[in-house]
């Protein structure tokens, strides 16, 4: 018989900010073999993540206590697939607000200030990433998979990531050099490398139509198709791009794969992929672009080759 190596990870108890703090840290210090002292590209990357975890716990609050209550105000974007709550808004504000009156010198790339006209400005500075809630069509619909993203990047690199579900009140925190952690315990990804063991996470991607039409569905349909003409165990849509990679960096799903999503949408998941020890590709192999509007994620690099082979590609312009 052969053992497969999953990790499956189940809700945790509810934190106050100081205990969100504390089971984070106390966590990182217990584990043997972490880089407390590693290379850093700014001298208070520690400070930008501890504000940052404080803030995401407050923005939580808000989020739990509109779950909790009936939808209000929802607006479209581009279509009726691209969703708006006043939630989402409130949170980007709240976030930015506090993060630009703490580092005035920091910049800022929000998902509802990029829908507002705001322009997409990647610079060496210290940059904030934010998704105020990924997956707000389940948010709309009370499906409690969701997460508030809050990404960090120096010099262009992903220094630190912090994807919150507040309804599940799971926390998921990494920094560069230290690993992953789910509310202050490491995590990491499968050890599955073949195609017939890989459960991979991938959605039709509706949000493409919208830009493609009818390519862009006989493309995705017939990546499906090949996936699962080679073995594929099977594939899984959670709604959130971040939580689905999330789900790659503690070991249930061993991959996936996404187009046409934004730098919100990857960017604090991604530095928790590679810190759990997984692969961060583009769907081609190349290196990661977190303005590519694509992404592959797997536990192994066997797998990510196996994968790769599978796909048709969708060519976007790069962001920013």
């Amino acid at each position: 018989m052969v053992m497969e190596t999953h990790r499956f990870i189940y809700c945790g108890r509810e934190m106050s900010g100081r205990a969100m703090l504390a089971s984070v840290f106390g966590g990182m210090r217990e584990l043997r073999g972490v880089n407390m002292s590693r290379e850093l590209l700014h001298p208070d990357e520690d400070r930008f993540f501890t504000f940052a975890l404080k803030l995401v716990n407050k923005a939580g609050t808000l989020v739990r206590a509109a779950f909790e209550q009936p939808c209000s105000e929802v607006h479209t974007k581009l279509s009726d697939t691209d969703l708006v709550t006043e939630t989402d808004q409130a949170v980007e504000k709240m976030l930015i607000e506090n993060l630009s009156k703490e580092f005035p010198d920091h910049k800022f790339i929000g998902e509802e200030s990029v829908a507002g006209g705001a322009k997409i400005d990647y610079t060496d500075a210290p940059t904030w990433i934010i998704d105020p809630i990924d997956g707000t069509t389940n948010f709309v619909h009370r499906i409690p998979i969701i997460a508030i993203c809050v990404g960090l990047a120096i010099k262009k690199q992903l220094r630190a990531g912090i994807v919150y579900n507040p309804i599940t009140k799971e926390l998921y925190t990494a920094q560069s050099g230290r690993g992953a952690f789910r509310n202050g315990f490491p995590i990491h990804v499968s050890a599955t490398k073949e195609i017939s063991r890989c459960l991979l996470g991938q959605s039709h991607g509706i949000h493409n139509l919208v830009e493609f039409g009818e390519k862009w569905l006989k493309i995705t349909l017939d990546n499906h198709g090949r996936q699962c003409l080679a073995g594929i165990r099977g594939h899984r849509s959670f709604g959130s791009a971040a939580m689905n990679m999330i789900y790659v960096a503690q070991g249930g799903l061993d991959a996936y794969v996404e187009y046409g999503l934004h730098a919100w949408d990857v960017a604090a998941a991604g530095i928790i992929v590679k810190e759990a020890g997984g692969v961060l590709l583009d769907p081609t192999g190349a290196e990661f672009d977190i303005m590519g509007r694509r992404v592959l994620c797997t536990s192994t690099p066997e797998l990510a080759r196996a994968i790769k082979s599978t796909l048709t590609h969708v060519e976007y312009d790069k962001e920013g």
